[in-house]
Parts: structure tokens; C-alpha cells; sequence
């Protein structure tokens, strides 16, 4: 469970979404390491951010990525596993590159959940976060 929360942390913190998400730890089992481990996240991503100030594009996102793992546990583990996601969502997106607005969207989220563990449950989560997303607008 964690290793998946820390990769869709750092894939957010590398594409320079990670303030626009949230981590409810009302919901985890330990609300208060959840809340440490949010803490320590957002603290490693300042720190990424001050060192990657003046980067744009590309260049940015490798350098969120090669300071967000530097602070990981694992160093390696943490780039190979980005990596990997970064070959995933281009993937994705050549799957998807016909597809526009919602139906882009949604073709994304099929095919990034296709590649997980449990495809369905990455699908039902995806579709909350989207709901979740749609009643704040």
C-alpha cells in the first residue's frame, strides 16, 4: 500500500501537480504516520522545488524526479520505479493521442490502470478522485 502511495506521490510531485492533491488520512489505518509521511513528502518536495527553481519542461520534471528519490529510502529502487511510470504514461499517451478532452481522460486512466496491479481497484479509485475532482469545480 505504501509503495503505491509513494509512486503516485512522486510521479505528482515530478509532472509539478503535487499541491493540487490531497491524501485523506482520516481513511488510513494509522491516521497519524499517514500524516507524518504527507508531512515529510511536502517537505521533500520544497526542498525539490528550491533546487529545481529556473528548470521548465523536461528538464524539470527529471530534476523533481532525481531529488524526490535522492530523499527516498531506496535512492536506485525510487528511479527505476519513475522511470518505469514515465515509460507507462508515454505509452498511454500514444495509445491516446487520437482522443481529446474527457474521452482523452478517460482513455489515459484505462490504459495507466491497465498496466497496475489490480486494474480494477486502480479504475475505481481513479473514478472517485474524478467525482471527488468534478463536485469542487
Amino acid at each position: 500500500m505504501l509503495k503505491p502511495l509513494i509512486g503516485v506521490l512522486l510521479l505528482a510531485a515530478s509532472t509539478g501537480v503535487f499541491a493540487q492533491q490531497r491524501v485523506d488520512c482520516s481513511k488510513a489505518k494509522d491516521p497519524a504516520r499517514c500524516q507524518e509521511r504527507v508531512a515529510k513528502m511536502k517537505a521533500a518536495h520544497g526542498t525539490a522545488e528550491k533546487a529545481c527553481e529556473g528548470k521548465q519542461g523536461d528538464a524539470r520534471h527529471d530534476c523533481m524526479r532525481k531529488e524526490m528519490c535522492a530523499q527516498a529510502k531506496d535512492p536506485k529502487a525510487c528511479l527505476e520505479r519513475t522511470a518505469k511510470m514515465k515509460a507507462a504514461h508515454g505509452k498511454a499517451e500514444k495509445a491516446c493521442a487520437a482522443k481529446q478532452g474527457d474521452a482523452h481522460r478517460d482513455c489515459m486512466r484505462h490504459e495507466m490502470c491497465a498496466q497496475a496491479k489490480d486494474p480494477a481497484q486502480c479504475e475505481a479509485r481513479a473514478k472517485a478522485a474524478r467525482e471527488r475532482r468534478e463536485q469542487k469545480k
